[in-house]
C-alpha cells in the first residue's frame, strides 16, 4: 500500500468562472506535515475546502488513502477519516466544551472517553472549562477547542486553515506546539497558515501557492532558507552590498 494519504491530481476550482485553483497537484505522506503558504487569495482555503467537500472541483482529482474522493460530501469524507479546522474556529458558541467535543466524534458509535482523555491530555484548560459554553473563552481557548472538536473524529489527516489568526504570539507558540505534539503521535498534518515562519518550522515539506498555482516547493527548512521566500513570506532577505 502507498504511503500516500492524500493525493491531489491537477485540481481546479473555479467560483462564478473565475478560477482560484488552477491545477495544482501534490501530495501528503503519512505521518507528514506538509503547509501550503502564501498570500490572501492565492486559493490555499479554497484547495482545503475542496478536499473536504464543502466546495465541488471544476476538475481534478482527490484521493484519500488511494480511494478517489473528488466532489463526495463532507460527511463522507469525515467517514473516512479527514477531519478540519476551519478558518475561524466555528465552533458552537451556546454548547458547552464537552458538547462541542462530542460533536468531533458525531459519527462513532464506540467508546469515546480515551480520544476525551488525549484532548484533555493537550488542552488542560478544556477540561477546567469542559462545562462553560464555548462562546465564553478566549480566541486561544476556543481554537484548542476546534482542534480537540477534530481530534475527537481520529483523523487520519487533519486539515488545519490558519489556526494562528487573530491569536497573541505566546498563544500561537502553544498552538504550533501542539500541533508537533499531534503529529508525533501519529497524527498526519495539512496545515494552510499565513504565519510563514511558524509554518515552516514544523513542516516536513511546504508548498507555495500563487495565483492558484504552486510556484515553489520543498522541505520546510530549504523554503526557510530561500531568498525569494524569505523576501515575499518572511520579511527578510539578505543585503549583499
Amino acid at each position: 500500500m502507498s504511503d500516500q494519504v492524500l493525493k491531489i491530481d491537477d485540481l481546479k476550482v473555479s467560483y462564478g468562472g473565475i478560477e482560484a485553483v488552477r491545477g495544482i497537484s501534490f501530495d501528503v505522506k503519512a505521518g507528514e506535515i506538509v503547509t501550503l503558504i502564501g498570500a490572501n487569495g492565492a486559493g490555499k482555503s479554497s484547495i482545503l475546502r475542496t478536499i473536504s467537500g464543502l466546495v465541488k472541483p471544476a476538475g481534478g482529482s482527490v484521493f484519500l488513502e488511494g480511494e478517489d474522493i473528488t466532489g463526495k460530501d463532507s460527511t463522507f469524507i469525515v467517514s473516512k477519516g479527514l477531519m478540519m479546522v476551519p478558518e475561524g474556529r466555528k465552533i458552537f458558541p451556546n454548547l458547552t466544551v464537552l458538547e462541542n467535543l462530542k460533536i468531533g466524534a458525531y459519527l462513532r458509535n464506540d467508546d469515546i472517553s480515551k480520544d476525551l482523555e488525549r484532548v484533555y491530555g493537550y488542552f488542560p484548560r478544556l477540561r477546567e472549562r469542559s462545562w462553560q459554553e464555548g462562546g465564553t473563552l478566549s480566541g486561544g481557548e476556543q481554537q484548542m477547542l476546534a482542534v480537540g472538536r477534530a481530534l475527537m473524529g481520529r483523523p487520519k489527516l487533519l486539515m488545519m486553515d490558519e489556526p494562528s489568526l487573530g491569536l497573541a504570539p505566546i498563544v500561537v507558540q502553544g498552538i504550533f506546539e501542539i500541533i508537533r505534539q499531534i503529529n508525533s503521535a501519529g497524527t498526519t498534518v495539512l496545515l494552510i497558515e499565513q504565519n510563514a515562519n511558524m509554518a515552516l518550522h514544523v513542516a516536513n515539506r511546504a508548498y507555495v501557492i500563487e495565483n492558484g498555482k504552486i510556484s515553489m516547493e520543498g522541505t520546510g527548512k530549504e523554503l526557510l532558507e530561500d531568498e525569494k521566500v524569505k523576501a515575499a513570506y518572511l520579511g527578510t532577505v539578505s543585503h549583499k552590498e
